[in-house]
């Protein structure tokens, strides 16, 4: 049994307390936490707010008696901010509720946690909520901040309140026991260092809707418990008691102490193990197997384009929300963003629970439009556009973008490891070739490959596949309205076109263009190319294999930075041209973000997060030559880093859109977007064909 169980993802202790919901135990309200402390109130922007810790299982202020800046530089950087700005007090960000835990906070500065600072101990305070302290932090983050500490680390235990080590779902009957992942079975928590079964007495089906979303399962069912014996089992002391929207059983209230026997057993009188059914979502169908070669099928029937999605995101059940109104994909404002909220997109989406809200844009910011903001959720809507919501968002910026991280079932992946060898050394056996992935998969075995006939003709060893991974990666968006403003002809001629025709910037029909009397007509445009990523934009080669270009006296750092094509109503490309990066640096940032690179003096290259590179449209090869091309409609496409060479946690937004009418002597450009920006339905009326419903384009 032990092989068929799954625990919760670690560290996952579960604590309770006592007391009427909205005390102790109770779902945190307000803001997402980041370990024990977080800002909350009436505040504007995500680095600014009440300082609330949380202790002995409650959320609860801190008095401004005797604070300092040193005290507001450990609460910034113990949330990933570079350091305070100033701290407030007499309650600026709103009166708190509940307990003051922390007075006469005195810190040095040095601290790596606010807990860490000397108090008058733990709720012994004479303030009152009037005092509360508020702080402001700067907007920039702290570079390789990790945001994923579960909050329940922080917790401490005293006598009122009970902590368990582990939980988990133990499958029982063998047809469970062979299924990935595992949805039913004992619901079985680890109580000093043994596992105990909880007596169902008590048990309801909002308590097995809590277990199966931290699980990563989005719903419960009934199950059959006549195939469930009744035999003598080691029961855990208690039981619990949710309501159904908690995102962690830790987040319940504590349920009726079970009796005792003569031989001081905990009995569960006519009652059995709590057992609970999950029901996965549609990408997480069970099957009878986890073995690395069995590809992942799903026979589900094609549903209707889903309301919310995820972007940004390392991996799979994780990212920035972005919600679909009028055909066009928006973000979401952090203001009240919180667990409960944060749970119903991950639950909508087919995951379970939410492990972490995430504010401030931690998980990259979006473009366009802001849909949603105050959204108010009671735990248990299908869709978080049945929520309650503000649809006014003209204090919110993309910094505000909110974020989610899921629970997401245990498929078992976990087991396997990937390696690559230095020089001569190799493993065994081929065991795939032929991978061909779209980026979105769980795992290698989901991906397009040669299945069993594995052919592999330069062997293993020196020629095996290898990764190189990374917490945090860039992204790459290109701004649309920018070069759909700045497109303009020019008929340049030819005797001012020699560089640029030995980089191959212009079509082979050029050659016989004559240099003296000759010209091209050059479609022209800026480019203006942010990073909202988490991590800067770096070429794929350090400067040791920068390639130097004699005729325009500069290195070129990706010899193909971007595509530039121009196709006709049925997909064919009639004209193209790329960019290579020779000068790949920060033109502008955002006003807390430092510039890094630039390219002067053989510089550094490179794009930093929050800043954008621009590409003005008079350099050379900023354009794609249209000599050649009849009057007519087209369709103008950009794809920013086409060949993969640089990784990016999102490459669906690399590619931008444009229609386009030439008459001979005019060019208009309209309807320019973002790859993914619209909806499936918006998205189809501009193709008109099937061409560039991806941004898998032709390869020179």
């Amino acid at each position: 049994g032990e092989e068929a169980a799954h625990t919760a993802p670690r560290p996952w202790g579960a604590l309770w307390g006592g007391g009427p919901q909205g005390g102790k135990g109770s779902l945190p309200a307000g803001g997402a936490s980041q370990g024990g402390l977080r800002l909350a109130g009436q505040k504007r922007k995500h680095n600014e707010g009440r300082v609330e810790v949380f202790y002995s299982g409650e959320w609860g202020t801190v008095c401004d008696d005797d604070f300092s800046i040193h005290a507001a530089n450990v609460v910034c950087k113990e949330l990933g901010y570079v350091e305070a700005v100033s701290w407030v007090s007499s309650s600026k960000y709103g009166k708190g509720e509940g307990k003051i835990w922390m007075d006469n906070v005195h810190c040095t500065g040095n601290e790596v946690t606010l807990a860490a600072c000397t108090t008058n101990g733990w709720g012994v305070t004479d303030c009152k909520h009037t005092e509360d302290v508020g702080v402001v932090c700067s907007e920039k983050r702290i570079p390789g901040f990790k945001f994923d500490k579960p909050f329940l680390n922080q917790i401490e235990v005293n006598n009122m309140n009970i902590q368990v080590e582990d939980i988990r779902i133990r499958a029982i009957l063998a047809t469970y026991r062979r299924r990935v992942p595992l949805t039913e079975g004992y619901v079985e928590v680890k109580d000093g260092g043994n596992w105990k079964q909880i007596c169902d007495k008590h048990w309801t089906v909002k308590n097995s809707r809590v277990v199966c979303g931290m699980f990563g399962f989005p719903g419960e069912r009934k199950y059959n418990a006549k195939v469930y014996n009744k035999r003598k089992q080691n029961y855990w002391a208690y039981s619990m008691d949710c309501t159904g929207n908690e995102a962690h059983i830790s987040s319940c209230k504590m349920g009726n102490h079970l009796s005792v026997d003569a031989e001081k057993n905990i009995t569960c009188e006519n009652g059995m193990p709590a057992v609970v059914s999950c029901i996965p979502g549609r990408a997480f169908a069970p099957s009878s197997s986890s073995g690395f070669r069995k590809a992942f099928r799903n026979t589900s029937k094609p549903q209707l384009q889903p309301l919310v999605r995820l972007k940004g995101g390392a991996k799979i059940g994780e990212g920035r929300v972005e919600v679909l109104k009028n055909g066009e994909w928006g973000t979401v404002c952090d203001d009240q963003w919180n667990l409960i909220s944060a749970s119903v997109v991950c639950r909508e989406l087919g995951f379970g629970s939410a492990q972490e809200a995430i504010t401030g844009a931690r998980l990259g910011q979006g473009m366009g439009p802001i849909h949603l903001n105050e959204i108010d959720c009671t735990g248990f809507e299908k869709s978080i556009t049945d929520c309650k919501f503000n649809t006014e968002s003209l204090t919110c910026n993309h910094e505000e973008d909110a974020a989610v991280r899921c629970n997401v079932p245990a498929m078992g992946f976990q087991n396997q490891e990937t390696w690559y060898w230095h020089g001569e050394v190799s493993a065994n056996d081929v065991i795939m070739s032929g991978v061909k992935c779209s980026g979105t998969e769980m795992s290698l075995a989901h991906c397009r490959h040669d299945g069993a006939q594995v052919s592999c003709p330069r062997g293993g060893g020196r020629f095996a596949a290898g990764v190189s991974c990374s917490e945090t990666a860039p992204d790459l968006v290109l701004n649309a309205e920018i070069v759909e403003q700045t497109s303009y002809l020019e008929d340049r001629p030819m005797f001012l076109l020699q560089c640029a025709l030995e980089e191959n910037c212009l079509p082979t029909s050029a050659a016989n263009t004559s240099v003296s009397t000759g010209y091209r007509r050059l479609l022209r445009f800026s480019s203006q190319i942010h990073n909202n990523g988490q991590a800067d934009f770096r070429p794929k080669n350090g400067r040791h294999a920068w390639i130097w270009h004699d005729c325009h006296r500069h290195y070129h750092s990706m010899e193909v930075f971007t595509h530039y094509d121009l196709l006709n109503l049925n997909g064919t490309k009639v004209a193209e041209g790329h960019k290579a990066s020779f000068c790949l640096e920060d033109t502008e940032c955002e006003s807390d973000v430092q510039k890094q690179y630039e390219c002067a003096n053989f510089g550094e290259q490179g794009i930093t997060v929050g800043c954008w590179d621009v590409y003005r449209h008079d350099i050379d090869c900023q354009w794609i030559d249209i000599t050649d091309i009849a009057p007519g409609d087209y369709l103008f496409q950009i794809v920013i880093n086409p060949n993969y060479e640089v990784a990016e946690s999102d490459y669906s937004n690399n590619v931008m859109k444009c229609k386009s009418r030439y008459d001979g002597q005019r060019i208009w450009m309209y309807n320019c977007h973002i790859g993914d920006s619209l909806g499936q339905e918006m998205e189809q009326k501009f193709d008109h064909f099937s061409g560039l419903t991806n941004n898998q384009v032709s390869k020179r």
